[in-house]
């Protein structure tokens, strides 16, 4: 891939949002209050991708259950199941719901979004392009 479409994807362009600040055990203490099941996983750097998609693919979508959302991060936490190590990046599945301004789900997981981060628009292929 090439570096120019990564750093436009993943930049520091788009809509600035902020997840949670609290210290990382308060933060995983408040998400398991909503999801009892699902297992977490605590990011940082992170953007939010909204996929540009037709109204026919967004009825899809929706009727699947799902939003046509994706979540990138450049640096993982804490990954309570240890699917991802420690300073790793994630790509999410296709998003579910994004909850109380930190809390991106997945029909598989819970990413708990923590300090600065964005949202923007992006094409499925650029996203799936992502590493």
């Amino acid at each position: 891939m090439e570096r120019g479409l990564e750093d436009g994807l993943l930049g520091e362009s788009g809509v600035a949002l902020v997840g949670s600040e609290l210290p990382l055990e308060d933060v995983l203490l408040a998400a398991r209050k909503h999801y009892k099941w699902l297992p977490l996983c605590a990011v940082e750097d992170w953007v939010i991708l909204d996929a540009i998609v037709t109204d026919a693919e967004r009825a899809k979508v929706i009727a699947a259950g799902c939003q046509p959302m994706f979540m990138f991060a450049h640096k993982v936490v804490d990954d309570e199941q240890r699917r991802f190590e420690p300073g790793h990046w994630v790509r999410s599945s296709m998003g579910t719901a994004f909850k109380e301004g930190y809390l991106f789900e997945t029909r598989n997981s819970v990413y708990v979004l923590l300090g600065p981060g964005h949202r923007k628009s992006a094409s499925i292929e650029a996203i799936f392009s992502l590493f």
